[in-house]
């Protein structure tokens, strides 16, 4: 009987398992493997059970009582180990990952704030799970747009300190983020021609802009391509794309747009740096930036490049 119940166990039948370890206790007094393997299978059974209630709150959008069953259904099989008890453990972890999914579906449906979204982020980044990483990918985007927009601000208004701080939290949460990491090297070269005064700063831009006019005979960065639309939380996104004709490298190349209604109203306007930071010959660049809180109807709304601006190394 014991042997019987110890091959349907392998085979998950649990309950029929369970008979034949009662039977075998029964049969034989002081029968410690049929003991042990009896109060495992009660304690599988009770596990199974509490998954399937923990499913049934999930479909109730129960969350933390889903989660509170199977947590204790996992401290449950501690003191038992085995290919059994590893099969129990990986499918409570199977389901645990799908509430989770579930719960950050949810909130994410509701439009937390940008300081929530961190927070999600590193609890989605924890879940083995494929669907959570769409959902860290979306996150993540979420908070490079955020922090790019929101440095690119500072940066316009000469607060250098406050859009260093502001992009070296953001990578903290999108340390791999090329438009970050682009933003932060053009706030220090700016930074540090700032330092230099401002005025050295505007000679320098005219004398580098006038000799590349005259050594390539044209301006030095082509407008390839802009655009406006909305994102999926409803903001409005400019993006575009630029190339270099100059002869030479230029750097913090700087786009100034204006967005107008169909009756060529201007309604805003705003300078947006290119990355990567520096353009070779022939490179392309890209720029994006977005705007929070924008009503106009996006079927109406257009966009005027008004001036580009760069700098070259001499």
């Amino acid at each position: 009987m014991y042997e019987q119940g110890e091959k349907l166990l392998s085979d998950n039948e649990f309950e029929e398992s369970y008979d034949l370890f009662k039977q075998a206790t029964l049969k034989k007094s002081n029968f410690t493997q049929a003991e042990s393997a009896l109060n495992f299978v009660g304690e599988a059974m009770k596990v199974k059970n509490a998954i399937k209630q923990a499913n049934s709150q999930l479909d109730k959008e129960n969350f933390q009582e889903a989660l509170s069953l199977l947590n204790d259904a996992e401290n449950s099989l501690k003191n038992y180990n085995g290919s059994a008890v590893s099969e129990l453990v990986d499918e409570i972890v199977f389901y645990r990952n799908e509430i989770k999914v579930a719960q950050l579906q949810s909130i994410l449906a509701e439009n937390p704030t940008i300081d929530e979204l961190k927070i999600l982020l590193w609890e989605a980044d924890a879940i083995q799970q494929d669907q959570a990483d769409q959902i860290v990918t979306d996150i993540r985007n979420q908070i490079i747009d955020f922090t790019f927009s929101k440095a690119s601000e500072h940066l316009s208004n000469k607060q250098f300190t406050d859009a260093q701080t502001i992009v070296e939290d953001g990578l903290k949460y999108a340390p791999n983020s090329e438009k970050l990491s682009s933003l932060k090297t053009t706030i220090e070269k700016e930074k540090a021609s700032f330092e230099v005064t401002q005025q050295q700063r505007i000679e320098q831009a005219i004398s580098a802009e006038a000799e590349e006019r005259e050594l390539n005979e044209t301006d030095a960065i082509e407008l390839l391509s802009v655009e406006v639309e909305r994102d999926q939380q409803g903001n409005v996104v400019v993006k575009g794309e630029v190339k270099s004709v100059a002869s030479d490298p230029v750097h913090s190349v700087l786009v100034d747009y204006s967005l107008t209604t169909d009756n060529d109203s201007e309604f805003l306007s705003n300078e947006v740096y290119v990355y990567p930071d520096t353009l070779y010959p022939e490179e392309s660049g890209k720029f994006e930036f977005t705007h929070y809180e924008v009503s106009e109807d996006i079927e109406l709304i257009d966009i005027e490049v008004n001036t580009v601006k760069w700098y070259l190394n001499y």
